[in-house]
């Protein structure tokens, strides 16, 4: 693996933590290991997330900045039902590779890539079919309506390449290896980038070049996973940990019902954040044009900032997944704990230095500093880089419960955040005197409800007895 100042970054800290006598120091190296590529995946495809928004404001305003806001919500329907699923690849994948039941990978993973296909298609039509009525119910500005539908109806091409490679990410972290996946992701984010910058600017084609930038680098990256888990590796890339022969039964019964079972409750917790986002844009929209402009770039801002729990998620999940398929339940929730509070000290890093440059950041988004969405724009990111902190906890808790199998909880706990807090407390801004108070408010209550709750399951250690159903023994 190829040393770089970040992997050494975060490595730092957990030594830091561990000499504090808070963790252990060779916890802390496993999981910085783990951590850090998924943490710069995260990252390049939040960038690039933030890039087209950045982009298309830039060449065409804030108005089509709010159209492609608009879509956002749709898009993330992809990723909510490939995450989920993955979280259901990632359980069965890392027991098994605990366990050194390798034989038995590769049916997990085709199972989950057969299942994601089936589960996406339908969403890809519906973009395609319908883009226009989709965003037509968070808005009623035309121009916003017709730059999102341009922008969707182009997204649908890449619904189901999007949730593949999650499913292919996470069947290489379950087997110990987040450093393939990120070259692959984020590489495929770099030349999303690229695609963007060629389609936007070069040839003119505003908003439908940054969703065609965005359908093509899926469906390279997709190639890229497939290849590699067929010939167990790539050229330039290296070895694959596992090599996943595509010849083999797609439909099994009893892995699909295992990856549904886990999956599902994640689907629904992911699919929480994506339905959520429906009415708190509404709802912002009742600022007006230049809040919900300036509320999508703090939402791109955020979700740079919250690439930690990308990391400490998926190696919590990974490692204490490792532990269960090898039946040492005290060093699995041992690890549990202790990538909960690696997260958290890392999320204090990151959010501090993405406040220290709020400013030069959010202009970055606008063709003019004097854009009147600036200053709330700020304003947000500041509250944001506050809010963001609980989700250390709520990552970190849910990835380890995932590796279980105890995936309702966190779906209920996301459920409570956002329909019990954060929606009612953007309302409530929009439509009494509480003003944007409520919508800074909401960000809180986002993170904090879930990472309590979240938090509180895995210390109950209920998931031990959960995690005994889907281990490789149970299996046979």
């Amino acid at each position: 693996m190829v040393p770089n100042p970040f992997s050494w970054l975060l490595r730092a800290v957990g030594v830091g933590i561990a000499r504090l006598g808070l963790i252990s120091e060779e916890r802390a190296r496993r999981t910085s290991e783990l951590a850090w590529p998924r943490i710069v995946t995260g990252v390049a495809r939040m960038s690039k997330s933030a890039a087209d928004v950045a982009m298309v404001g830039v060449a065409l305003g804030s108005t089509a900045i709010a159209g492609v806001g608009f879509a956002g919500p749709y898009w993330g329907a992809a990723f909510s039902i490939g995450g989920g699923l993955a979280a259901g690849t990632i359980a069965l994948v890392s027991q098994r590779f605990g366990a050194e039941a390798f034989d038995e990978l590769g049916q997990a993973i085709r199972s989950s890539a057969a299942l994601t296909v089936a589960a996406t298609l339908p969403v890809a039509a519906a973009f395609y079919l319908f883009p226009e009525f989709l965003i037509g119910l968070l808005t009623d500005t035309p121009q916003a309506v017709q730059y999102g539908a341009d922008y969707l109806r182009v997204l649908a091409f890449g619904v189901p390449f999007a949730g593949l490679n999650l499913i292919g990410s996470r069947a290489l972290i379950g087997a110990d290896d987040a450093y393939t996946a990120m070259l692959l992701r984020g590489g495929g984010a770099v030349i999303n980038i690229g695609l963007n910058a060629v389609f936007i600017f070069g040839l003119g084609m505003g908003v439908v070049g940054a969703g065609l930038g965005t359908v093509l680098s899926n469906v390279v990256v997709t190639a890229a996973f497939a290849v590699g888990f067929a010939r167990g590796g790539l050229p330039g890339i290296g070895a694959f940990p596992v090599a996943i022969s595509p010849r083999g039964a797609y439909w099994v019964r009893e892995e699909c019902r295992d990856v549904v079972e886990i999956g599902l409750p994640v689907v629904g917790r992911n699919s929480v954040w994506t339905g959520a986002r429906f009415p708190l844009l509404a709802f912002v929209g009742l600022f007006g044009p230049q809040v919900v402009a300036a509320y999508v770039v703090a939402r791109r801002i955020l979700g740079i900032m919250n690439t930690p729990g990308w990391g400490f998620g998926l190696a919590a999940s990974s490692l204490v997944g490792q532990e269960l398929g090898q039946g040492d339940e005290s060093t699995a929730a041992a690890y549990g704990r202790e990538i909960t509070l690696f997260s958290v000290a890392t999320y204090v890093l990151f959010a501090a230095v993405v406040a220290v440059f709020a400013t030069d950041i959010v202009v970055l988004f606008v063709d003019s500093p004097a854009d009147p969405s600036v200053p709330i724009a700020v304003d947000l990111v500041y509250v944001a880089a506050l809010a963001v902190i609980p989700q250390g906890i709520s990552a970190a808790a849910a990835g380890a419960l995932d590796a279980t199998g105890d995936t309702r909880w966190p779906f209920y706990s996301r459920v409570l955040g956002m329909f019990g807090g954060a929606i009612p407390l953007v309302y409530l801004g929009a439509t009494t005197e509480l003003g944007m108070l409520g919508v800074y408010l909401s960000l809180f209550a986002e993170t904090a409800i879930p990472a309590a709750i979240n938090y509180y399951r895995f210390g109950t250690g209920k998931w031990k007895a959960i995690s005994r159903e889907y281990r490789p023994d149970a299996a046979d």
